[in-house]
């Protein structure tokens, strides 16, 4: 049988949304046959209780895709056996991508990322896989695992989709209390504000608005705001350290209530 190439891929968790299916729609729009997983990665958590926690809802998961998949396309939902048959022990590298924001709030997230993310890879054979730039620090870390596996896949980062009220998607929000919920569109109001003070305030006056601003909700508190490339992620103390030619993004990590919410926006040059 012949392959239908570009083969187009979609690693999901499930708990599947509006932002999962642009993804799906954007690799439909690219490639003849897509593959769309849904796994629950043991790896990455390095928390366990969050990992018990984390919202499983095949039934509607699959109903969901069954309205936008093609007759081709493919769900994949392997089991742990079949994504490590045995103890996966590697360990990976990713420079300064392992030393900022996500990584230093989540020890050991990120190689469990390259872990399922490269067997993955293995098992589907993609030409093109398609990630949500919500997760930023995590594209980042996926192209850097291509780079260094010389893997002939292509990574296709896709716009953040959000809820009307501002929030990005996320299969966490289900999780949200209602009071909570309510108040959480204050997140990307304030790092769009952010982005705008950038031509008359240096950086420390942008974080320490970020912070007290979230901060005056009650329940909410800030992880981390930082202002970095979009490469390795470096985070920028001042406006001179901003250089051209690079992309920069004010990346958040906020605890609304009892979870964990992650957003960003691109940061114009000044």
């Amino acid at each position: 049988m012949l392959r239908m190439s570009p083969l187009g891929f979609v690693p999901t968790m499930g708990a599947l949304h509006n932002g999962h299916i642009s993804l799906v729609e954007d690799a439909k729009r690219k490639c003849p046959l897509i593959v769309v997983s849904i796994y629950v990665n043991p790896t990455q958590f390095n928390d366990k209780e969050d990992l018990k926690n984390y919202p499983r809802t095949i039934e509607a998961d699959l109903a969901l895709l069954n309205k936008h998949l093609r007759k081709e396309d493919i769900v994949f939902t392997p089991d742990d056996k079949e994504v490590y048959p045995e103890e996966d022990k590697r360990i990976f590298s990713f420079g300064n991508l392992d030393n900022v924001m996500e990584a230093l709030n989540r020890p050991g997230h990120f190689n469990g990322v390259g872990l399922v993310v490269s067997r993955l890879f293995d098992i589907v054979r993609p030409d093109m896989a398609f990630f949500g730039l919500k997760d930023f620090q995590q594209v980042a870390v996926i192209k850097s695992l291509v780079r260094q596996l010389k893997l002939v896949v292509k990574i296709v980062d896709c716009p953040i989709v959000r809820e009307p009220d501002g929030l990005a998607m996320s299969s966490r929000n289900r999780l949200l209390e209602k009071d909570i919920r309510e108040k959480a569109p204050v997140i990307f109001k304030t790092i769009s504000r952010a982005a705008e003070m950038i031509g008359d305030n240096d950086v420390p006056v942008i974080k320490k608005f970020v912070k007290s601003t979230i901060e005056k909700e009650e329940g909410f508190r800030i992880e981390y705001f930082e202002i970095v490339d979009d490469i390795d992620l470096i985070p920028v103390s001042n406006k001179r350290s901003i250089k051209e030619g690079k992309h920069y993004f004010g990346c958040i990590a906020v605890k609304a209530g009892k979870i964990r919410l992650i957003d960003n926006i691109k940061i114009p040059l000044v």
